[in-house]
């Protein structure tokens, strides 16, 4: 279910939520200017914020000390998705009853944590998603048909359907989903990798819609190297988890590619008597791969089944 951003905040959450142990994680690089900002509103609705500094070469380690947060430092820059993974298991070791992601750039609005954790406490999901929600989250054009082309990306790997803001940086796990799942991803598509796994374990996701800010632009790759990033490891990761889905698709595609060539060989053959030899070895080829493809499918989902056994 999809609930809107219009929706209010229970009065007895708000009221309870000092007491209540909310740990905020903001993975940041290079946001000193706004990253203090972020920690004093985060710390309204938490018991403690820790800011993951990925290497960043200016002020925002100490800046999101000064604010209050607990640092964590990388010496270099590792990438968002071991950021995520530090923040993982600080939250493992202190058990919160909600774990929060966000940005550190104000891109996400630090007041939706309380609807997002609400549907965390009140026991109705184990993983939250802030959905920017079209043309009234202010993401331009180009922005939005990228996201959209990496949430179908996504669901390629599952047979639940597809999500409507897979790759939202906003998130809230349940302590259970926090215990359960496992970051691997280094880079961007870690936003995937999790979504994936808690499918793959049957956890509940519901979606929440937030507002989201475009028009201060924090991130440090453009847009086209952030896409084209994470849909080559979407590809790896959509392989691993069916490899009978992509190869088999693949391999028909590549029959198909075959059969096509054949119908030329085949009219060249009747209508004027000769072989179309360059045609024929096109055949030979894409329908060899195209059998392989499929084989490999079959192979690799086959040693998947044993290797769950």
């Amino acid at each position: 279910m999809l609930r809107d951003a219009s929706t209010p905040v229970p009065a007895v959450l708000r009221r309870n939520f000092p007491q209540s142990k909310i740990l905020v994680a903001i993975p940041a690089f290079n946001e000193g200017p706004t990253i203090g900002s972020v920690v004093l509103k985060a710390r309204q609705f938490a018991s403690e914020v820790v800011v993951v500094d990925d290497g960043s070469v200016d002020d925002t380690a100490e800046t999101a000390a000064l604010a209050g947060a607990h640092v964590i430092q990388h010496a270099r820059n590792l990438g968002k998705g071991v950021a995520i993974r530090s923040a993982w298991l600080y939250a493992r070791e202190h058990s919160p009853e909600a774990f929060v992601l966000l940005d550190g750039d104000h891109q996400h609005d630090t007041n939706d944590v309380p609807r997002l954790v609400e549907t965390v406490l009140s026991g109705n999901a184990d993983v939250v998603i802030g959905v920017r929600w079209g043309k009234t989250s202010g993401m331009p054009i180009y922005r939005r048909m990228g996201k959209r082309a990496l949430d179908y990306a996504t669901a390629a790997a599952t047979k639940n359907g597809i999500l409507t803001d897979s790759q939202s940086g906003y998130r809230v796990f349940s302590r259970q989903a926090l215990e359960s799942l496992e970051p691997t991803e280094d880079g961007l598509s870690i936003e995937s990798q999790l979504l994936l796994e808690a499918q793959e374990r049957n956890l509940r996701i519901e979606e929440v819609r937030i507002d989201s800010r475009y028009d201060l632009d924090g991130s440090t790759i453009s847009a086209g190297r952030h896409g084209s990033s994470v849909l080559g490891r979407i590809v790896v990761l959509v392989s691993e988890k069916r490899p009978l889905f992509v190869f088999g698709v693949s391999g028909a595609a590549l029959l198909l590619i075959a059969a096509s060539f054949a119908i030329i060989v085949l009219e060249t053959l009747i209508t004027r008597g000769a072989v179309a030899q360059g045609t024929a070895l096109l055949v030979v080829l894409f329908g060899t791969l195209g059998f392989v493809s499929i084989f490999m499918g079959l192979t690799l989902n086959a040693l998947k089944r044993l290797a769950r056994k």
